[in-house]
């Protein structure tokens, strides 16, 4: 079913949307965007963008791409449907899976393909249930995620995430989950405490929920490596050693979710690399395909697969799936990417212009409004605030990110405001150059935006 809006509600809707305030576009409608090459993206009237969060954190070789082209029409040529029910499978499918087996961490050697990273995380809710229900275990069903977390809005995973607009009014939570601290620490730490001290208490607050619910009741603590569309939010030393540490002591699974970080945006392969995580479900989509087609996959060990193996011999089936699972031409168009991420080396790309795009954002931190630049590799985010010295957020939240969202179309920039954070994350192909140009519009936008909150008496001096 198709929902049709009239002018009047869709600048209604609009204007409510959680990461979006806008101004000129209530007025105007929404921008129709017609063609891609690179790292631009051009609307309707012929105006360029560069797009600087990848669409949705996931063009990783840029708009425009003849091979991906090529891989889909060609695949469409051959096989354009099949699925990967009744012991069915087709040569993209099994071609792809041996290649994520061969990428991702020795002991990740199954695979679940599924449409989406909600799709994806939905199913793990579900294996992972299935699972503990084969080991005679009915109650080790709880999950644990945090605050700000983006984990999809279906209803298990929806569940998951921690952002209260994907909660409000869907009835969620609808499975059992509870949401820790977020591991942010300029807002989250408390006055005087070091990042030494603020993992610290994380680790206590994990511990005393594991506790209060009893480790017999939990069965996975899921979380990005990085939280990406919560802001952007880089984890404080040594807080993925604590979590793992824990979690192992209790036997809990660790699912990392790589949706917006797999396949070379923090400067390795997979996040996890980074910051040393040894996941047993690693969840990833978006730029397996530079989402040129839908696709996610769920890779997991051996010892979670023959359990739920067993046991679907048991039962005679397993009573899960999806009809375009590893659709042909998804899996083709993966292939196809992670050939190009391969052969253009755009994983050692994204660690060198990530290095230059954190250096050329930090001259911002001088700036009067800015609170917080962090990130890592090519993913980026500038914290807005109303008191630099106070840590103080803008009232209401949003409204200047908002403002920010929009100047940036006017000055040629596609971002995304996360209330007052403004996120980046550029397709993996951008050379100096381009990084260097991204950031000269997001000056131009940052400086209009801060006349903006002067004159709207937003700034803790007026």
């Amino acid at each position: 079913m198709t929902i049709q809006n009239s002018t009047a509600e869709m600048d209604r809707v609009a204007h409510l949307h959680p990461y979006t305030n806008a101004r000129k576009q209530e007025a105007e409608g929404p921008r129709v965007m017609v063609r891609g090459d690179g790292i631009h993206v051009y609307d309707a009237q012929g105006n360029e963008y560069i797009e600087g969060l990848a669409g949705l954190w996931s063009v990783a070789v840029g708009f425009g791409e003849k091979r991906l082209q090529k891989a889909a029409s060609d695949q469409m040529g051959k096989l354009p449907y099949y699925h990967v029910f009744a012991q069915k499978t087709h040569d993209p499918a099994a071609r792809l899976a041996d290649k994520l087996v061969e990428i991702t961490p020795d002991h990740l050697t199954k695979v679940f393909f599924t449409n989406s990273g909600s799709e994806a995380n939905d199913t793990v809710v579900k294996l992972v249930w299935f699972m503990n229900n084969a080991l005679g275990r009915p109650g080790k069903k709880k999950f644990i995620a945090r605050t700000n977390a983006y984990h999809g809005i279906t209803v298990a995973s929806g569940s998951l995430t921690g952002l209260p607009w994907n909660h409000n009014s869907f009835d969620l939570p609808a499975i059992p989950v509870r949401h820790l601290t977020c591991p942010h620490a300029y807002f989250h730490a408390n006055e005087g405490e070091t990042e030494e001290q603020f993992t610290e208490r994380l680790a206590d607050e994990l511990e005393a929920v594991i506790e209060e619910e009893g480790p017999e009741t939990i069965a996975a603590f899921i979380g990005e490596p990085l939280i990406g569309a919560g802001g952007v939010l880089v984890p404080p030393k040594g807080y993925w050693q604590k979590v793992q540490e824990i979690c192992r002591r209790h036997e809990i699974l660790i699912v990392a979710d790589e949706v917006i970080t797999g396949f070379g945006r923090t400067g390795n392969m997979f996040a996890c690399e980074t910051f040393g995580i040894h996941p047993d479900v690693l969840v990833t989509s978006k730029q397996i395909t530079s989402s040129y087609q839908p696709l996610a996959a769920i890779m997991f060990a051996d010892e979670m697969y023959q359990v739920i193996a067993d046991h679907t011999d048991k039962l005679g089936t397993l009573g899960h799936g999806f009809t375009g699972s590893a659709h042909p031409v998804a899996t083709a168009v993966a292939l196809e990417n992670l050939a190009i991420i391969e052969e253009q080396m755009l994983v050692q790309n994204a660690g060198k212009m990530g290095a230059v795009l954190q250096k050329e954002l930090a001259r911002f931190l001088d700036h009067p409004m800015v609170g917080e630049v962090r990130g890592c590799g090519l993913i980026a985010a500038v914290q807005l605030v109303a008191d630099k010295s106070g840590r103080k957020p803008f009232n209401p939240e949003g409204k200047v990110g908002g403002y920010f969202f929009e100047c940036a179309h006017d000055h040629g920039l596609i971002v995304r405001n996360i209330k007052d954070a403004i996120a980046i994350c550029p397709p993996l192909i951008i050379n100096e150059a381009q990084v260097k140009e991204l950031v000269t519009r997001f000056e131009k936008a940052l400086d209009q935006t801060w006349e903006f909150a002067i004159s709207a008496g937003l700034t803790a001096g007026a």
